[in-house]
Order: structure tokens, then sequence, then C-alpha cells
């Protein structure tokens, strides 16, 4: 049985992240996907093409996925064969992650409309059209999920990750102290640990 592993990862990251997940798919085939896609309506055609280019020989797929990288994933992959899903500080409510920013910024959510697009002092430009999208097309996520969050995300909330989490069935994770991105020894050891464990976390509320 021939199974492929597909790791997309988060903002400023690149498909080379995906060799850190080889020695744990020793029997599968792991693959990282450096893609373009700036916006969901993008990643809708780019990750499909993806996914069904390099999936169509295998018997099952399993999914890792980071931050925005599994919000693209989760939008663009729904109807597709994943078998699992493995998500790492996964942004999960885009709507209410673009209301944060806009709070964040003061921008009213009518000079968004008038103005189409903000740029902001923290980075990130605040787009009507990528507002409107997503809700328009709320997320609808069927496969069996495990999702790894940080106690200290700055992006999204426990409750919102919870409520996802519930919502969909997954099992959650919580690291004491972790944060959005995963990158220091500590916060690395805890996800690999996760990671050799995920089979055997149940559906539910993991605090460790």
């Amino acid at each position: 049985m021939k199974h492929l592993v597909i790791y997309v990862h988060g903002k400023g990251g690149n498909a080379n992240e995906a060799e850190h997940y080889k020695p744990f798919f020793a029997e599968s085939d792991v693959i990282g996907f450096d893609y373009q896609a700036q916006n969901p309506w993008e990643a809708q055609k780019e990750f499909s093409s993806f996914f069904e280019v390099h999936s169509q020989v295998y018997d099952s797929v399993t999914l890792i996925a980071n931050s925005i990288g599994a919000f693209f994933s989760m939008s663009a992959l729904t109807k597709k064969q994943v078998a699992q899903a493995i998500l790492i500080s996964p942004v999960v409510n885009m709507e209410k992650l673009i209301v944060d920013m806009m709070m964040w910024a003061n921008v009213t959510e009518e000079e968004l409309r008038i103005k189409k697009e903000i740029p902001t002092e923290f980075g990130e430009t605040l787009s009507w059209e990528y507002l409107c999208y997503v809700r328009e097309h709320p997320i609808v996520w069927n496969v069996p999920t495990c999702i790894l969050y940080g106690e200290k995300d700055n992006l999204t909330s426990i409750e919102t990750i919870s409520e996802f989490a519930e919502r969909i069935g997954a099992s959650l994770t919580v690291m004491k102290d972790g944060e959005h991105w995963f990158h220091t020894e500590e916060q690395m050891e805890f996800l690999d640990d996760w990671i050799r464990n995920t089979k055997e976390i149940k559906s539910g509320l993991n605090i460790l």
C-alpha cells in the first residue's frame, strides 16, 4: 500500500521543511509543496491541481499543514481524498483574524469597503475582497484531524481553536507557553513528540 505525505508550509516557509518530517513517515513518500497562492481563491486552483497530480498513484494521503498553509489546504482540499490531516498552528477562522487585524490597525469595515485595500504598519494588507470571500466560503472540513496549538498563539485564540476542533471532531493538543511559530528547541521537541503520537491521540483536548 503506497502512502504519500504532503507538507504545506506557512507564511515565509518553504517546501524544504518537509525534510524534517521524513523520519516520522519512513515507509511513506514525503513531499513539500511550494505554493504561490496569496489568497484562498488562488489556492483553490493551485492546491487542487498539485494534489491531483501527486496523489493519483497513491492509496492514501496524509496532509501536514502549517498556519496559513493549513487554511489554504482546508479551503481547497475539502473534497479531495485526504486520509488524515495534521495541522500545526492552523488559521481556522480567517474572517475573525481579518476583523482582528482591522481592529489592530484602527480600520473600520466601511473604510475597507470604500478603499478596497489598506496596508498596515504590521506588514499585512487588509483586503475587502478577501474578507468578503471568506465570509461567503466558510471552511467545511470532514477529514480526521489532529491539531497542535501553542497557548500563546497571537493569531488564533484558544476559544477559536477549541470551537473549531469541537465542530469538526478533531483532537486538539495545546502546548503550554507555546507560540504560533514552533521554532525553539523546546517547541520543536514538543512538536516531534506530538507527531510521533498523533495516531494515539484521541478526540478531545490535550493540554501538555
